[in-house]
């Protein structure tokens, strides 16, 4: 699944409709889980504003008030199964961009106006390893956590979606402690949720 503004590019659109990607909208989630069982969807729940915190070495992740894709899981019965990929924020490197930085603003003015915003980074080149826009060669790592199995419930209640919320942050946070000595030793920070 990929922003719905994406679909507005000609080309790309035809691109990514030929590839069977659909929008992240509500309405396309709703539609692929309301086909039935066997129908999955994969959501980056942090998205752009993830992409701002994305340092080598750190592991923040914008879910803290995410919880849209909560409530359409559990008006569908949908299980939820939390990924986390070690080594995703290592293979560029992204100019500092701490908050109240000229820079955080503006990529944060042009999220608000586009709906996206561009982290401003590096990787290395075809010919050298300094600077491109390939990505270093390193490690990704994705482990799957425990499926949390959800009650189908047509308008669940905001404690019922806070309960499942929680409980999706706990497996994050157990897939972290389990496997962060094994996939992110070279970490700067530890796993913060945001």
């Amino acid at each position: 699944m990929t922003l719905s503004a994406n679909f507005r590019l000609p080309f790309y659109r035809d691109l990514l409709m030929a590839l069977g990607i659909c929008s992240v909208s509500k309405r396309s989630c709703n539609y692929i889980l309301g086909k039935g069982a066997g129908n999955a969807i994969c959501i980056v729940i942090g998205g752009a504003a993830e992409s701002l915190s994305a340092h080598p070495g750190t592991a923040d992740l914008t879910l803290q008030n995410r919880m849209g894709f909560i409530k359409v899981a559990m008006q569908h019965g949908a299980s939820l199964v939390p990924v986390f990929s070690f080594g995703e924020n290592d293979i560029y490197e992204q100019m500092p961009n701490e908050k109240g930085t000229t820079l955080y603003s503006l990529q944060k003015h042009f999220q608000a106006v586009f709906g996206f915003t561009l982290p401003m980074f590096h990787g290395r080149g075809i010919l050298n390893y300094n600077f491109g826009l390939m990505p270093y060669r390193r490690t990704i790592v994705s482990v799957f956590g425990r499926p949390i199995d959800v009650q189908k419930v047509e308008r669940p209640s905001i404690e019922e979606v806070l309960k499942v919320h929680a409980q999706y942050i706990e497996e994050v946070k157990r897939i972290w402690e389990k496997y962060k000595d094994e996939y992110a030793r070279q970490r700067t920070k530890e796993l913060r949720i945001i």
